[in-house]
C-alpha cells in the first residue's frame, strides 16, 4: 500500500488543519501557505490523483463547485473570489485533486496578476 498524501492525512485528522467544511464527499480547510487573505482547499475524500482520473460522469466535480460557492458566501467573499485547480503530475504539488478557493483582497485583482496556486 502506498503512503497517504498530506490531504489524506488531513482528512483522517492525523495532521491538524483549520477545517471550514466537511461532508461525506469532501473536506475543506485553510491552506497552510495562503496566497490570498482567504485561501481554502476543497478536497474530495476519495484520493483521485488528478482531475483526469475522475470519471466524467462522477458528481464529485459538481459537488466541488457547489461547496466552493457555499464557502465563498459563508466566508463573505462571494462577490470577488477565484477558483483554481492544477491538473497533472508536473504542476500539482500534491497528487490528490483539490480546488483552491481564493479571495478577500482589499484591492481589485486582475487575471494578469494571478498569484501562484
Amino acid at each position: 500500500m502506498s503512503e497517504k498524501t498530506i490531504f489524506e492525512q488531513i482528512r483522517d485528522h492525523e495532521i491538524p488543519a483549520t477545517f471550514e467544511y466537511e461532508d461525506d464527499q469532501v473536506i475543506a480547510f485553510r491552506d497552510a501557505h495562503p496566497a490570498a487573505p482567504v485561501h481554502v482547499l476543497i478536497v474530495p475524500r476519495h484520493a483521485y490523483p488528478t482531475l483526469e482520473d475522475i470519471p466524467a460522469d462522477d458528481p464529485i466535480q459538481l459537488h466541488l463547485l457547489q461547496v466552493a460557492r457555499q464557502l465563498a458566501h459563508r466566508l463573505g467573499i462571494e462577490k470577488n473570489y477565484r477558483l483554481t485547480m492544477n491538473v497533472g503530475r508536473q504542476v500539482q504539488e500534491v497528487h490528490h485533486v483539490h480546488l483552491h478557493l481564493l479571495g478577500g483582497w482589499s484591492q481589485p485583482r486582475h487575471a494578469g496578476k494571478m498569484a501562484a496556486a
